[in-house]
């Protein structure tokens, strides 16, 4: 039988294929090196300052926002326009003046500044009238007498309403204490 030419087999360095550098890095290593420093610099001021992170611990905002979950307050949301009935708001329990807030409750405003609010048999009173929370769907029976709020105040409480009032923080917020409102 005749010899074949045979070569013998070189292995080369190895190479990634084509496509995983056009994925990966893309076609142009400039372009997508200036896509990385604007995505880290947009990241960099915008969760600090705009998108503020806040983990919900505990159930006081069932079923709108359960236990361990991870949310984001606006902190530009009230550039145009004051807090609003039925808004979920993210509230500072530090020094307004503090730039980082340590630790913030999520709570929906039910009672806006001048108002007097009441709870009769779980039901809101704003004003002596009946307030309709579609957001409710936990029933209570909290009896808490009326209370004025002030010029700058507004009356939060959670949404699960069906654990007694003693559990609950709720109450009179100073405007100033309001970090933004949270994105659903």
């Amino acid at each position: 039988m005749p010899a074949q030419n045979q070569t013998p087999l070189i292995s080369s360095p190895a190479q990634p294929p084509g496509w995983v550098r056009i994925v990966v890095i893309g076609r142009n290593w400039k372009l997508t090196l200036a896509r990385i420093v604007v995505l880290v610099i947009t990241c960099v001021i915008v969760f600090p300052f705009v998108l503020l992170p806040v983990r919900v611990e505990g159930i006081s905002m069932l079923p709108t926002y359960s236990n361990g979950s991870v949310n984001f307050v606006n902190r530009l949301a009230y550039l145009w326009h004051e807090p609003r009935r039925g808004d979920v708001v993210g509230i500072r329990l530090s020094d307004p003046s503090i730039m980082w807030p340590s630790i913030m409750y999520l709570k929906r405003i039910i009672g806006l500044p001048g108002e007097t609010v009441a709870f009769e048999n779980g039901v809101v009173l704003i004003n002596g009238q009946a307030l309709e929370e579609p957001y409710e769907k936990y029933s209570c029976d909290w009896n808490l007498p009326p209370v004025k709020l002030g010029p700058t105040e507004y009356f939060v409480v959670g949404d699960n309403r069906s654990m007694p009032a003693e559990f609950h923080v709720f109450g009179k917020v100073e405007r100033d204490h309001i970090v933004g409102k949270a994105i659903l």
